[in-house]
């Protein structure tokens, strides 16, 4: 039969990402024929994997076609390397161009929203393979999927008010809905990660992996807590970060060993071929059905929260990410708060001498 074809753009060579079709394999193990996994890849890993306006263009027409590709039985979405699978927005974009153009940001927002409904409204369901840190709008397209599978490195979280914006590209839609109110809120504004282990006794991801190997064996993240305990206040710890010497130990143990993804990979396949061996379309509508929590918020929010993110941009958000992204370890990449606040409530405008004065790029070095 000849088909129609109904992608956006036909014949497409992405640069700035990976889009790729993969075997899946049948309980036998064998590979599939007729049938393929389609993995779309972030490919910016110097920087963290985080997204310029070129890969978000390209992200949004890579679920369009994987949308409407007849033989595909799932969506995998990861990252190139093993430090993160992306970070959210392009520190440098967004300092160098966007910080002080509201119009531009709100043209930007644009395409940041679609890709977020790109994701969300993708036919087939789609599998977020977490490769490192999820954090800020990483974290936000992270929840637009359906399942996460990570490797238990992995750190997840909110960066936007240590930074100068509000996680309103799908946080403060979609996290309470995955760990409740009080986790949700404490994220969104205290910005502390979690580790992958407390992601996933919170709700966060479906399952973690370990991907470090020392001696040629699988170990757990040795820079966390990974037995459940009672603390003296009779508080569980389990996935909390160690201190002290366990810490410095751990990070030891982390630089002898090497990344290994293989579990992690083979949990992916695993998922694909249980989503195989389900009806299709009995599939696409019960995943469908279960994302309109998710849609309710965010089509409900997205507009008024992209017109504010672009006016927050002459403001907080040109102050937060210039520091964050012109900043270095000597003066730190956070503006000074206390400072901040006390000018703002002494009734001082925002504009270039403000922000000079509570940026470190602006103090001399140490």
């Amino acid at each position: 039969m000849e088909f129609i074809n109904h992608d956006l753009v036909p014949d497409y060579e992405f640069t700035e990402i990976l889009y790729e079709e993969r075997p899946v394999f049948a309980n036998s193990g064998d590979a599939v024929d007729g049938l393929h996994a389609v993995w779309i890849t972030l490919n910016n890993p110097e920087q963290l994997n985080s997204y310029t306006t070129g890969s978000v263009k390209e992200v949004i027409l890579a679920f369009r076609r994987a949308a409407m590709d007849r033989a595909a039985v799932a969506v995998v979405f990861t990252a190139v390397g093993d430090r993160s699978f992306c970070t959210g927005g392009n520190t440098a974009e967004y300092s160098e161009y966007y910080a002080g153009r509201p119009l531009e940001y709100r043209q930007y927002m644009r395409l940041f929203n679609d890709m977020v409904s790109a994701i969300l409204m993708c036919d087939k369901p789609v599998i977020n393979r977490v490769n490192g840190m999820r954090i800020g709008g990483g974290q936000e397209i992270g929840m637009a999927c359906d399942f996460t599978l990570a490797s238990d490195l992995a750190r997840f979280g909110q960066a936007g008010p240590k930074h100068g914006s509000a996680p309103d590209g799908g946080s403060t839609d979609f996290l309470d809905l995955y760990v409740g109110w009080g986790n949700s809120i404490y994220s969104c504004v205290i910005c502390e990660p979690w580790s992958a282990h407390e992601a996933l006794r919170l709700g966060l991801v479906n399952d973690i992996f370990p991907v470090l190997k020392v001696d040629g064996k699988f170990v757990p993240n040795p820079l966390v807590v990974t037995d459940r305990y009672l603390d003296e206040w009779g508080k569980i710890v389990h996935g909390k970060p160690k201190e002290g010497d366990e810490l410095a130990a751990g990070k030891v143990l982390l630089k002898s060993g090497t990344i290994d993804f293989s579990m992690l990979d083979d949990a992916v396949d695993a998922m694909v071929t249980k989503i195989m061996y389900t009806m299709p379309d009995c599939t696409t509508k019960t995943t469908e059905s279960v994302r309109k929590k998710k849609l309710e918020h965010w089509d409900k929010n997205k507009e008024s929260n992209r017109a504010w993110l672009a006016n927050n941009m002459m403001t907080e958000a040109r102050a937060g990410f210039q520091a964050f992204h012109r900043g270095d370890r000597e003066r730190g990449r956070e503006v000074d708060f206390v400072d901040l606040r006390r000018r703002i409530a002494a009734g001082e405008a925002w504009g270039d001498e403000l922000i000079e004065a509570v940026s470190p790029q602006f103090k001399p070095k140490p």
